[in-house]
């Protein structure tokens, strides 16, 4: 995979999003319920290893019981994780890879991927997740770093591919069972022309060995206490 060469960046704002067959998610009563949750009991950050992104992160006394969610679905979006902290610094470092084009974060999260494509100039971004309360925090992640993104609850694995440029995919690779249909998903993106990153610390489910590493760093990740470990950016050859 070729790099661009650039010169790392700071801050610029994606312009008008790509279009989904998804209601905006200021229109939804939840979100916006959510977001007022988040605001009162979350704590806004800098992301660990990132300090110019700054996320909601939730803290002891955050008790993110009250938000009614399934047991079944933790609360991934809360915390900082490896995988999206080396892809969003690879992209900080590398803006080249985004900028001018039209990028969907996979499994987004926070949205740190995400607002770090659109601090780098990418046309347009579209954040998906699975998790509603997770579309509430990358909109506010979003604003709190001055930069517009797409947030759509969706899954787009069982999907034909979006039309974009870039996909960029952080901690989608924690689960057996979620890796065996991520990685077709990837593959596919790849065969139709679009760049493919993904964001891990070389979890066991990771397929290393259908991947290239394209990068590492020393990253923070939640429950590895105060220390780092070495997170790898891969991509998919074609």
């Amino acid at each position: 995979m070729r790099r661009r060469p650039s010169t790392p960046c700071s801050t610029a704002t994606a312009s008008a999003p790509i279009p989904l067959d998804e209601a905006p998610a200021s229109r939804d009563h939840r979100v916006a319920a959510t977001q007022a949750f988040i605001a009162a009991n979350l704590r806004l950050l800098p992301a660990p290893g990132i300090p110019d992104i700054r996320l909601y992160t939730a803290h002891a006394a955050s008790r993110l019981s009250r938000l009614g969610r399934s047991a079944d679905t933790p609360p991934y979006w809360a915390y900082n994780w490896a995988g999206g902290t080396v892809l969003a610094r690879h992209i900080l470092q590398n803006p080249g890879i985004v900028q001018g084009r039209r990028v969907l974060d996979l499994g987004s999260g926070s949205g740190i991927v995400a607002i770090a494509a659109a601090k780098c100039g990418a046309a347009e971004v579209t954040a998906v997740d699975v998790d509603p309360d997770a579309i509430a925090a990358i909109g506010l992640n979003a604003t709190a770093n001055g930069v517009a993104i797409r947030a759509v609850q969706t899954d787009l694995l069982s999907a034909e591919p979006l039309s974009v440029n870039v996909v960029l995919a952080g901690d989608v690779f924690y689960d057996a069972a979620l890796a065996g249909t991520m990685l077709p998903f990837l593959q596919a993106c790849r065969e139709k022309g679009m760049e493919v990153l993904i964001g891990d610390p070389r979890r066991t489910p990771l397929p290393i060995g259908q991947l290239n590493l394209v990068a590492e760093y020393a990253v923070p990740d939640f429950g590895h206490g105060t220390g780092e470990i070495i997170g790898g950016v891969f991509g998919i050859e074609p």
